[in-house]
């Protein structure tokens, strides 16, 4: 039923290219397959086994674990009258071999596979309507699903989603769009883009809902390649109690609004320029307030939290060496949160960040739980995101053609620690190394249209790790792609 499904919307989506044809000046039809092969090891740094340990660590993350996962993307671009065009872009992701019938009666906790029932299904990751120059020629307006990514990606990048739950490693979801509106003025140099995104709707009113708002002010340079962005970002976000509350009541009378606040106003300036030839330099900071609503402490707590991103990067031995190295350096600071459930709450709100410099670290906490800041009484809330520093090394070189090698060293450590006794049972580690990081990549690009990669990661746990949840992490990811 569900491949008779594919083929039905395959042949719909080929039939409105041929009726709509006469009507638009093109049609451009593009996509890409990607299949990766995955070996991962200790992946969440602890010894559990493979059942739940209470503490809703269920992986065998002390075992290698392998699997295959592919994407296949379709994209649509129409070209209409009158500065009118669309686009359309359908996705399939799922994980090779998740399409046993239930008849089988196998599942996932056997350790041999689960049903998937949406193994099949084709998710619409692009939809929007473009009209450029709509009732004032510097103005573009686009509406409906879409990619958003402002400056490098730090605040507003990719709404990471994996809808039908296929996926086995989350972070390689090819899904990254955003319901939204955005108004766009080319004011050249001047650029300004307003933009609001639902990110989730609820039926009890407007208040229950996620939404994004904002804006971003550009301007670019006559010289020096360089670059200058301002920007506000708003998420409205203000649940009722009953919605994140799950088995604990809040105090009789700690408020009588049963909705908090968990708003975030975020605040900040970008830039970048090439000082002299062959060397760029950026840098971008941000300020949070707003309110965070605590569910442990059923208040609402002011916000006051911090970004940092500085990027170095030097490409002057290019032209002097066959392999053309690239240089960089890169330092990224997320504020974190004191402890202390009557001040401020000071951890940074990864928002919709996009950029991650990182396989492993990054998302530890986002997608794979480890005992970090508890370490034997619970997993982390905390993800790779916030609460830290990180400092990268990274260089790029073309040994060939169309070869092309990276490797990039990666040390992190936290900004704040809870207090507690280190080593105890339910202690608090108060060391503040968390670890470090070494990726090394290879692509090989064997056509103009397919290309190959192979990924190696470890992340190295610090001794803010204890054992036995400080076991080396490692990551192994093989690609094809092909592009259309």
């Amino acid at each position: 039923m569900r491949f008779l499904k594919i083929l039905c919307v395959v042949a719909l989506v080929f039939a409105f290219t041929t009726v709509a044809y006469a009507e638009t000046q093109s049609i451009k039809i593009s996509g890409d397959i990607t299949q990766r092969a995955f070996a991962r090891g200790h992946y969440q740094l602890d010894t559990k086994g493979g059942t739940d340990d209470g503490f809703g660590i269920s992986t065998r993350s002390d075992d290698w674990d392998t699997f295959l996962q592919s994407t296949a993307e379709i994209q649509i671009d129409a070209d209409l009258t009158d500065n009118v065009s669309g686009v359309i872009r359908l996705v399939n992701q799922r994980v090779w071999g998740e399409n046993l019938q239930v008849t089988t009666n196998v599942t996932a906790e056997s350790g041999l596979g689960k049903n998937s029932a949406d193994d099949f299904s084709v998710v619409a990751d692009l939809a929007y309507i473009e009209l450029k120059e709509f009732l004032y020629s510097p103005l573009t307006l686009r509406i409906g699903r879409q990619d958003l990514w402002f400056g490098r990606g730090m605040i507003v990048g990719n709404s990471l989603q994996n809808p039908t739950d296929s996926l086995y490693a989350p972070e390689y979801t090819a899904i990254n769009s955003f319901d939204a509106i955005r108004a766009t003025f080319d004011w050249d140099p001047w650029t300004l883009d307003v933009v609001v995104a639902k990110i989730q709707e609820h039926q009890l009113r407007v208040a229950d809902d996620v939404t994004l708002w904002g804006g971003n002010l550009g301007y670019v340079f006559d010289s020096y390649n360089a670059e200058a962005e301002a920007y506000y970002w708003y998420q409205q976000d203000r649940l009722p109690q009953d919605a994140y509350t799950v088995s604990v009541a809040a105090p009789t009378g700690i408020s009588t609004n049963p909705y908090y606040g968990n708003d975030v106003h975020t605040f900040g300036l970008r830039g970048s320029m090439d000082p002299i030839e062959d060397w760029t330099v950026a840098l971008e900071g941000a300020y949070q307030g707003g309110q965070y609503r605590d569910p442990v402490f059923f208040k609402e707590r002011e916000r006051s939290a911090w970004m940092l991103n500085a990027f170095v990067e030097c490409r002057t031995f290019q032209d002097d060496f066959a392999w053309k190295p690239v240089a960089s350096l890169e330092y990224v600071f997320y504020s974190g949160n004191a402890v202390d459930k009557d001040g401020r709450y000071s951890g940074w709100d990864p928002m919709y960040r996009g950029r991650f410099i990182t396989a492993i670290r990054e998302f530890q906490n986002l997608y794979y739980p480890t005992r970090q800041d508890v370490q034997d009484g619970a997993v982390a809330s905390a993800n790779g995101a916030t609460n830290q520093h990180q400092i990268q090394g990274k260089i790029v070189v073309e040994p060939m053609d169309d070869v092309t090698c990276s490797a990039a060293y990666t040390y992190f450590w936290l900004d704040k620690v809870a207090g507690g006794t280190v080593g105890t049972a339910g202690g608090i580690h108060t060391s503040k190394n968390i670890g470090s990081e070494v990726d090394l990549q290879v692509t090989w690009d064997y056509t103009e249209d397919v290309s190959f990669g192979l990924l190696s990661a470890w992340f190295v746990p610090g001794d803010h790790f204890e054992s036995p949840n400080d076991h080396v992490a490692t990551d192994v990811v093989g690609t094809v792609k092909l592009s259309f």
